[in-house]
């Protein structure tokens, strides 16, 4: 049984592509280091493509519609609880250092203390998605290219204070002597956009000779209704000439690198202190960044640059390889338990998600599934998204569903949803959606019916439009416990 000290590391919205070990174009040398030491999963997805159910989903082991915090604007609040908890019950110390985007420090959130937390805004966060069908008013998105290129913003120095205050409790808390080992998350805003770069890094990638995005005329292409109108509503690349738009993918790729940079210093503050080798290392993002892809920016899509995600297992307990199993958030649940040595006292056998140091220890298993799924701002319905083997399989509840072959199509350029020739699969891949997972369209009402109820609570679609509206959290303006 491992009695492992746990450190895990959490970017935001940081795509497979923005790392080098997963043949991605950015630069990260201390991520790659990473992954040489332990297992690369490379077919790791988010519970959701937008930060506040993946990062519910993350802390509770729950998917989306088990804990039902559907969007941006229904925060976690330590309920259900997860594995912070979990540890806690076993007298073990839980910190958290960096963005949690939970409702608030007031609440038992799963940490015995928060340091530097980034919260929503106001505990209630960013609450126009909530309006979806009520009020589908084109989301403002003219800002997104005022704020691209090299300098410095808020967000790259909070990402510095994250690291400083990482770096000190390891270098203090972390040698102290206890009774039971200790789990430090370290979560940091970065390579998440505005895609204000310092400096240094975006001067290491060239905007004229790094890749251009994939498809990126597809957005004049789109013929499925649920996609146009989610592209009208996040037209972001509207904005964005063609030169302005390969100075944004070289901003993306800054970031990540830049990122790296800072999880480099707290991986060196942990070998300085405690042995990597009784140390199980996590590090995951709570989504991806389409970055221009399929004529789309940010995230909140089932393409793999939103909803795949980087996920690496190192030091004690985990081998070393890499696994191309289906893995998931929710799996953080049982491998934070199981490396701490708690995983069999508490196992909880209700939630979705496997340890996975067995996932990384087992064959790989292509027939296992997790899920994906969206009910935020700009979906005129909910996503739900399975991946089996090479399929992946999107639902969209009440609309047609999308299917693309992954091992013959991996940047999902045609899409098999209307192919007659793929009908059999198809029902298959619905069927088991269903049951393994629900079926979307309860799933999609039940998304409806608890965001009609929160509107309600905000004072209505009047009450959502006096209130501030911004496309990115604030860190001043947030709550920080």
């Amino acid at each position: 049984m491992r009695k492992n000290n746990t450190l895990i590391i959490m970017s935001d919205e940081h795509s497979r592509d923005g790392a080098s070990c997963y043949g991605g174009v950015a630069q990260t040398p201390n991520i790659d280091r990473l992954a040489a030491l332990g297992t690369r999963f490379d077919n790791a997805y988010t519970p959701s493509p937008i930060c506040v159910p993946a990062r519910a989903a993350f802390q509770s082991g729950r998917y989306v519609h088990q804990n039902r915090c559907w969007s941006n604007a229904q925060p976690y609040s330590g309920d259900p609880p997860g594995w912070g908890h979990r540890l806690q019950e076993e007298g073990h110390e839980v910190v958290s250092v960096g963005k949690l985007h939970y409702r608030s420090s007031k609440d038992n959130n799963g940490f015995t203390r928060e340091i530097e937390p980034l919260h929503v805004v106001n505990g209630e966060g960013w609450v126009f998605g909530l309006l979806r069908r009520q009020d589908h008013t084109p989301y403002d998105t003219r800002s997104f290219a005022s704020h691209i290129g090299p300098g410095e913003d808020e967000y790259s120095r909070y990402d510095r204070r994250v690291r400083d205050q990482a770096v000190h409790w390891l270098n203090t808390e972390g040698i102290a002597k206890r009774d039971k080992p200790w789990t430090l998350f370290v979560s940091f805003l970065r390579p998440h956009y505005p895609l204000t770069c310092p400096k240094t890094y975006f001067d290491m990638y060239d905007p004229q000779r790094i890749p251009k995005a994939r498809y990126a005329g597809y957005k004049t292409e789109f013929r499925h209704p649920v996609l146009n109108a989610f592209r009208s509503y996040y037209s972001y690349d509207d904005h964005l000439d063609d030169t302005q738009k390969q100075i944004a993918r070289a901003s993306y790729f800054g970031l990540c690198s830049f990122v790296d940079d800072l999880i480099g210093d707290v991986l060196r503050a942990l070998e300085q202190n405690n042995s990597i080798s009784d140390t199980s290392v996590i590090f995951v993002s709570d989504h991806g960044e389409l970055n221009g892809h399929h004529g789309l920016w940010t995230k909140m899509t089932m393409h793999e640059d939103s909803a795949g995600i980087p996920m690496i297992v190192a030091g004690a307990g985990a081998p070393v390889g890499v696994c191309k199993t289906q893995t998931s958030l929710v799996d953080i649940h049982q491998t934070v338990l199981d490396a701490t040595g708690i995983g069999e006292t508490v196992k909880d056998q209700s939630l979705p998600g496997c340890s996975l140091f067995d996932i990384a220890s087992a064959p790989d298993d292509p027939s296992r599934t997790v899920l994906s799924e969206y009910h935020d701002g700009g979906s005129i319905t909910g996503f739900m998204m399975i991946r089996e083997g090479k399929w992946k399989y999107t639902a969209y509840a009440g609309f047609a569903s999308q299917l693309f072959d992954l091992a013959n199509d991996p940047f999902e350029e045609n899409d098999l949803g209307l192919s007659d020739d793929h009908q059999d699969i198809k029902e298959h891949l619905h069927k088991r959606l269903c049951r393994e997972f629900g079926d979307p369209e309860v799933i999609n009402k039940t998304a409806f019916s608890d965001q009609a109820k929160r509107i309600e609570e905000l004072g209505g679609i009047g009450g959502i439009h006096s209130r501030d509206n911004y496309d990115h959290t604030p860190v001043e303006t947030s709550d920080s416990g």
